[in-house]
């Protein structure tokens, strides 16, 4: 295929389950001209180096994903929200490379309409790391230990979002005080969750 890049070849034939789905998707993909990499092991296409959108498998369901979804019309109303916490980014779900050919066309104009979200260089009013719940297990711990405060602080604050909402999303206090000691460490490395 025209603009398919080497480094992304493998996802479309390692996913035996979507192979015929995601390949369906890639064709889609490129037809739009945009740069076809491989992002957090999955193909994402860029337009001069800015995310758009990206193709990945689950369990149940392939999707495309739209960095920007939350800024797309959805005239249809088929993007989806992944979870709660996702702010900006929205799925189109797919189960069977029927209902790719049949929204085909569609596809192509969600696409075209995040490709010019884009070029008018939108942003995603994003929530502020301040406004995300600390538990107190986790402010207590940054007191004891002024490491742990300065490389929290000088981490990302998309990596300190992360931390904020894996450490308040436990319902108890020991698993609240468990997920920050086992995480401590990789914070004073200066690394986020996923790294």
């Amino acid at each position: 295929m025209k603009g398919t890049n080497p480094k992304v070849d493998r996802y479309f034939t390692k996913n035996e389950r979507w192979e015929k789905e995601i390949n369906k998707l890639r064709a889609i993909a490129l037809d739009s001209g945009l740069t076809e990499e491989l992002k957090w092991g999955c193909p994402c296409y860029t337009l001069i180096g800015t995310n758009v959108f990206l193709i990945h498998v689950f369990k149940d369901y392939c999707a495309l994903l739209f960095h920007k979804g939350v800024l797309l019309k959805d005239d249809q109303g088929i993007l989806i929200q992944q979870t709660k916490n996702v702010r900006s980014a929205r799925q189109i779900r797919f189960t069977s490379s029927k209902e790719i050919t049949k929204l085909e066309r569609v596809l192509k104009n969600y696409i075209s309409e995040a490709v010019e979200v884009e070029k008018a260089g939108l942003k995603v009013a994003l929530k502020k790391t301040a406004e995300f719940d600390m538990p107190v297990e986790f402010t207590q711990k940054l007191k004891a230990m002024p490491a742990l405060k300065k490389a929290f602080a000088a981490l990302t604050p998309g990596r300190q979002r992360g931390y904020l909402l894996h450490f308040s999303s436990a319902k108890q206090a020991k698993t609240i005080e468990a997920r920050i000691e086992k995480n401590m460490q990789r914070i004073i490395q200066g690394k986020g969750l996923g790294d």
